[in-house]
């Protein structure tokens, strides 16, 4: 981002994990309230990059091997006589999701218990942050109306 934005920038998604990054925008004078919501806020976005980069990586060597694995039990190749990837139909891939979403069912789980924990943190967080800027607003109001 350039050095003059006051505001966080979301980039690209992530070739591994689908998300999004921010660059979060660090004022020049951020209070410790505000460092530590912001600290939280960049260690949620890593904690879900590294789930979701290992998540989709094992999804798809999983699914690939899958696909393989039925394809050579139906005595097909990996690729037809086009030169075209080879693929089975929705019935048979959806038992493989099935199977998927069963085996990781405590991993997303753990997932989404700590995935609220975090937000839970960073709500209360910016609550937090929010209060104290407006009680900051309203000194400098109190103190600049009195003059």
């Amino acid at each position: 981002p350039p050095a003059h934005s006051r505001n966080d920038w979301i980039g690209p998604p992530d070739k591994h994990s689908n998300l999004r990054p921010v660059i979060f925008y660090v004022p020049p004078e951020e209070s410790s309230l505000e460092r530590r919501l912001r600290e939280a806020r960049q260690e949620a976005q890593a904690c879900d990059q590294r789930f979701w980069a290992r998540h989709n990586r094992a999804f798809c060597q999983e699914k690939e091997e899958f696909i393989y694995s039925r394809l050579k039990a139906k005595g097909l190749e990996r690729r037809d006589e086009t030169g075209q990837k080879a693929t089975l139909n929705a019935e048979e891939m959806a038992d493989f999701y099935k199977d998927f979403l069963s085996k990781n069912f405590r991993k997303h789980m753990q997932y989404n218990r700590d995935w609220y924990k975090r937000n839970f943190t960073i709500t209360f967080l910016m609550g937090q942050v929010a209060l104290a800027r407006a009680l900051r607003w309203l000194r400098w109001k109190k103190k600049n109306v009195g003059n």
